[in-house]
Order: C-alpha cells, then structure tokens, then sequence
C-alpha cells in the first residue's frame, strides 16, 4: 500500500534523473528484459498499449518519424510543418542521432525496410476490380476454366 500524491494520485518516487545508478539500472534493466522476450508486433503493440499513454506511444512514434527524416536529410522546416512539432524536439532527436549508439539508425532501417515491403505486397494484391484479372478474382466461379488455365500455366514455369 501506497500513500499517494494529494495533486497526482500516485505513489511518490523520486525522478529519473535524481535516482541512484543502481536503481536506475535496475528499473531500465526490467524494461529491455521484459522488451526483448516479445516476439511479435502484436505482442509488442500490445505491451506497449498497457505500458503507455496514447499520448506517450504517438511521442515515441513521433520521435522515430522525426529521425527517419533527418537520416534522409531532410530541413527542420519540412519536419515541423509535416509533424506538428517544436523546434527543441527536431534538435533532442537530432542530439541522439549524432550520439556514440546507433539504436535509432537501426530501427529507422528497419522500418524503411518493412514499409518498403508492405508497400510492395499492397501493389502487388491490388487489382483493378473492373480490370479482366478483377472480375475472374471476385467472380470465381464464372471465371473457373480461366482460373484452372492459369494455375497450370503458372505452375509450369
């Protein structure tokens, strides 16, 4: 049992910064544990949905847009217009990009190359439904003599 905070409910603690190097490794350490025994988006979407406000997930997502495009070199002008964001944030981020860790180089990799991959596979299912590929998609069996060709044809190559 707790004793909360008149103003904020919550059990008083002392700030991140004014914790000792032990606990805070220890706190950061259960964090990166808990993360990386997560093994799907979903799993991961939903820790983080339980662990984070909305506001706080759409900072973090903001955060990881706004070093995607500074890595493409992009003006802060652009950024703030297209993100809706400050000044101090663009240079925050920027500050951890020129940083010694690459965490956020390899994440914004990574996610290029997953849109990149969506991007393709949402191009490649797309069929104009009015096109003769469309019609014989939404009407199967209209189309079955059609259908049966082009398996054959296509497991022939």
């Amino acid at each position: 049992m707790f004793i909360a905070c008149p103003k904020t409910s919550r059990p008083p603690g002392p700030h991140a910064r004014k914790l000792a190097g032990k606990d805070r490794m220890r706190y950061l350490d259960a964090l990166y544990t808990a993360m990386s025994g997560l093994k799907s988006r979903e799993e991961i979407k939903n820790f983080l949905r339980d662990l984070l406000t909305e506001s706080e997930r759409v900072m973090v997502g903001r955060r990881i847009l706004i070093a995607q495009m500074l890595l493409e070199e992009k003006p802060y002008d652009e950024i703030i217009r297209e993100l809706k964001v400050g000044k101090d944030t663009i240079m925050r981020v920027h500050r951890w990009l020129e940083d010694d860790t690459d965490g956020y180089e390899k994440a914004v990799k990574r996610l290029e190359k997953i849109l990149t991959a969506r991007q393709e596979k949402r191009n490649k299912a797309y069929v104009d439904p009015f096109s003769f590929e469309g019609l014989k998609k939404r009407y199967p069996l209209h189309f079955l003599l059609f259908n049966l060709f082009d398996k054959g044809k296509n497991s022939g190559k």
